[in-house]
């Protein structure tokens, strides 16, 4: 499949499907946002776009939501995995959190957040359970719990999501940094677990962990489903409301979306350059601290602390989930019963059709996407291989691109931009759309199992006569099978999980599961969102489930191929 002339040109092919359209939406965003959109009759270059965007009443108070909603949510996420990690890795505690947390990272972040709305909703399921003993509540009591002002429950939401990324992407990087070894000399010298850990393992991990913790930042502050179901509604964020503007009926409200399309841009980029200072800071106080050589008295309390959250992150994760199924099961169910009066499958049969045509929609998207990402990036890591070649740092940092770019940003520049060139709206341009998502998260699962091949399997096949091809796909992919299941389940786990740019480039036509739940927050149907939420849960475990035992059962009696 990869000729040995086109092999080399497949990084380049590889930049430009994730990079060109980040380029040409950003182009599509800048012109509007400086009064140039012909389509309306508007030619530029002038400021009405900013100024309108200034004399909203709610700017400033949606600029101050998204910046505290993201830094509040990727603090609070890293320091939790952070001391969970330091007070219990290599315990049964851990073990038993890392197996808990583990399969909840595929559970899309618009499930999640409906999950976590059913459970503490003034008549959620919290609520009913504690009201019969505990309240005493016959009604729902009069809380503004969801969609509070503070922005509290969607941070809520978005740290029960990132903590399990953050926790992964840190177990990978725990290998590297000789964490053992650093932890029994600092226990030696007199160090508690917890303070121990942070003097000496921490810097190396964190080094490691860096960029994924940037685009924890930077989603968290740009997120638009979570925002929806979960966030301040008078007003919204600003992501939420630029989706907003851009769906307004007066085509003019376009140059005010993309001035804060641009003004988003500019939160992000300062964030992230806020967040770098306050790194040089907590190094130079880390290391003050490290010098007084306190041993840590607290660390007790500090590593109990920490997993009492974490396993709150959890268990909210997990709870939710149940709450959406006994929901989507639901007869009558009045306050305040713990459990519905009745269990019936009325909600699956009314909602049947719509729910297997936005599955069928969602697979049709997800599964092409994925294989070529899967495709890309194994063209690109067999170039590696075969001609010396090696990621630098500005690779990765362009890989991480995608990423790191707030959706709002470029997504409806990108519309207006196809719209200009007379590009229709539709499944096509939502499966481009996806794929600059999918690709990088495909190539970062796959990258580091693809590399740490034993090279002299394929030395050996060479000298039994196999091509440089013939050793690819009959000896380095079969072994690698598990490893790139997983890497395709990732990838159609980020396409069922695309809200924005279903949204902004199918134009409103594409409907799939995630587009379809996050349209049902607004109209209240807790039956239906339960349907919907459960499916689009589904479709993103079944792909994990599969990548664990397609290799057990394929390798079931070859021992040597379960590699990875």
């Amino acid at each position: 499949m990869f000729h040995r002339k086109a092999l080399p040109l497949l990084p380049v092919l590889t930049v430009l499907v994730m990079l060109g359209p980040l380029i040409a939406g950003l182009w599509g965003t800048i012109l509007p946002a400086f009064g140039h959109l012909p389509s309306a009759g508007l030619t530029g270059p002038n400021g009405s776009g900013f100024t309108a965007l200034m004399d909203w009443p709610g700017f400033g108070k949606s600029v101050q939501l998204s910046v505290v909603t993201g830094f509040a949510s990727t603090l609070i996420a890293l320091a939790i995995v952070m001391l969970v990690v330091a007070g219990w890795s290599g315990t049964r505690p851990f073990t038993a959190l890392e197996r808990l947390l583990s399969p909840l990272l595929s559970v899309p972040h618009a499930a999640a957040a409906f999950g976590l709305a059913f459970l503490i909703a003034p008549s959620g399921w919290l609520s009913r359970l504690f009201s019969p003993w505990l309240t005493g509540w016959e009604r729902p009591p009069d809380l503004l719990i969801l969609n509070d002002s503070l922005g509290l429950t969607m941070i809520a939401g978005l740290v029960i999501k990132e903590v399990p990324f953050l926790l992964l992407m840190t177990l990978a990087a725990l290998g590297q940094a000789q964490s053992a070894q650093s932890r029994g000399v600092a226990a030696a010298l007199g160090y508690g677990r917890v303070t121990g850990w942070l003097k000496t393992v921490f810097p190396r991990i964190y080094a490691q962990i860096k960029l994924p913790v940037y685009v924890v930042l930077a989603y968290s502050m740009s997120v638009v489903d979570v925002a929806i179901i979960l966030g301040p509604n008078t007003p919204s964020t600003l992501s939420v409301q630029i989706v907003r503007w851009m769906a307004d009926p007066d085509i003019a409200m376009r140059v005010q979306s993309a001035s804060a399309a641009l003004v988003q841009l500019a939160l992000v980029i300062g964030a992230l350059l806020l967040w770098r200072l306050g790194e040089r800071a907590v190094a130079a106080l880390g290391h003050r601290w490290v010098m007084r050589g306190r041993r840590g008295k607290a660390d007790r309390v500090v590593a109990g602390l920490a997993l009492g959250a974490g396993m709150t992150a959890a268990l909210a994760v997990l709870l939710g989930l149940v709450v959406l199924l006994v929901w989507s099961f639901a007869g009558f169910w009045g306050f305040p019963d713990a459990l519905p009066q009745a269990f019936t499958l009325k909600s699956w049969m009314r909602h049947s059709m719509g729910v297997l045509d936005a599955l069928w929609e969602t697979a049709v998207i997800a599964v092409p996407v994925t294989l070529a990402a899967l495709m890309l990036t194994i063209g690109c890591l067999e170039a590696e291989y075969r001609y010396g070649l090696r990621l630098s740092q500005r690779g990765i940092w362009l890989l991480y691109l995608p990423l790191l770019m707030p959706q709002t940003a470029f997504l409806p520049g990108l519309q207006t931009f196809m719209l200009s060139l007379g590009a229709d709206v539709g499944r096509v341009p939502v499966m481009l759309a996806h794929l600059v998502f999918v690709l990088p998260y495909v190539f970062l699962s796959l990258a580091d199992p693809f590399r740490a091949w034993d090279s002299r399997f394929g030395t050996t096949a060479a000298a039994l006569s196999a091509s440089p091809a013939g050793v690819l796909w009959r000896v380095r992919l079969p072994m690698l099978l598990r490893p790139i299941l997983t890497a395709v389940a990732v990838g159609l786990v980020v396409s069922v999980g695309q809200y924005l740019a279903t949204l902004l480039i199918g134009g409103g036509r594409v409907q799939t599961l995630t587009t379809e739940a996050v349209a049902l927050s607004s109209g209240g149907d807790r039956r239906a969102i339960g349907v919907y939420g459960l499916m689009q849960t589904g479709a993103a475990l079944m792909p994990f489930a599969l990548a664990l035992m397609i290799p057990a059962l394929l390798w079931r009696n070859r021992r040597g191929l379960r590699y990875g």
